[in-house]
């Protein structure tokens, strides 16, 4: 009985600070709860698809060797995490060029570009998010300006020795540095003033009608050439020819043909060469029968018929 007497009056005197505590700790939840809610977006960051994160620690600074993939992930509300975008990004951007006589020149061009994931957390401590603006954007400017300025506006205007290539490979090798990957910068227009434009295209119209003209003379030029090439073949092959023609072979040739004709069944018209060894001229049917033609057209006049003998005995 004594034990459980006491046991009532240790109770009894506990409730009173087990409600003060329960009490107290209700409180506290209610604060965390109401801080978490507050700070939710700072405790549970997410990195979606084709994104990465760099952290920042309030008291240490810079986490550098991890970069926070995609997914979610909570950390302390006093640090702070940036996420980038990793994804093949483009930006267009418009600005003028001087050439080396002073001309303006308006370009038009378009950036593909991302971040190098690897240097993700240099490029966080030592550019920042906004490296398009301090990083790609000038650094492409600049140098293209820099290659241009040497050259004048037509040489510009149509690509001369791709000086615009040129000065795009250069611009990304600059930007390649700064632990930005540009994979490729497009010229999407340039602009000169009217006037200038029609020069240069007259320029052009000219340079080709001056190539066109070059190009006739050494067609006529080559034709040439092979006329006479041919000229001189044909020469020599008479040549050839005439010095192997002998009286005995004409002689030969002829008896060959004689004897050709011979074994022909069709009617034809010879005709005996002049001279010793003269050859025979040969002709078709065809002459035959157009000469039995004309000889049938001939006609022959009739004779005067005589008085009768009455009118001459008178």
């Amino acid at each position: 009985m004594k034990i459980v007497d006491v046991l009532k009056n240790t109770v009894s005197k506990l409730s009173p600070l087990v409600r003060k505590k329960k009490s107290l700790f209700a409180f506290f939840l209610l604060i965390t709860l109401i801080l978490t809610v507050l700070l939710w977006h700072r405790i549970v960051i997410t990195a979606n698809v084709g994104e990465a994160g760099v952290l920042f620690h309030r008291f240490t600074g810079t986490e550098i060797d991890k970069v926070y993939k995609e997914g979610v992930h909570i950390i302390c509300p006093l640090d702070i995490m940036t996420i980038y975008e990793t994804r093949n990004q483009i930006a267009l951007h418009e600005f003028d060029v001087l050439s080396v006589k002073g001309l303006r020149i308006h370009l038009a061009i378009a950036i593909r570009y991302r971040p190098q994931y690897d240097m993700l957390t240099l490029l966080h401590q030592r550019i920042g998010p906004d490296y398009l603006q301090r990083v790609v954007l000038p650094q492409i400017e600049s140098v293209m300006r820099k290659q241009l300025g040497n050259y004048n506006a037509d040489q510009i205007y149509t690509n001369q020795n791709g000086l615009l290539n040129k000065a795009i490979v250069s611009s990304i090798e600059e930007v390649g540095r700064n632990y930005v990957t540009v994979d490729d910068v497009i010229i999407r227009s340039l602009t000169l003033p009217e006037n200038i434009v029609k020069a240069i295209e007259d320029k052009l119209t000219q340079q080709e009608y001056l190539r066109s003209y070059e190009f006739r003379l050494k067609t006529a030029s080559k034709e040439a050439q092979r006329k006479i090439s041919e000229a001189k073949g044909i020469n020599q092959a008479q040549r050839i020819i005439s010095e192997s023609l002998t009286p005995e072979v004409l002689a030969f040739e002829g008896i060959k043909a004689t004897q050709e004709l011979a074994k022909s069944q069709n009617a034809k018209i010879v005709v005996i060469g002049s001279g010793k060894n003269g050859l025979p001229l040969i002709l078709g049917d065809k002459a035959f029968t157009t000469v039995k033609e004309k000889t049938k057209k001939i006609t022959v006049p009739a004779e005067p018929q005589s008085r009768p003998t009455q009118e001459l005995a008178q």
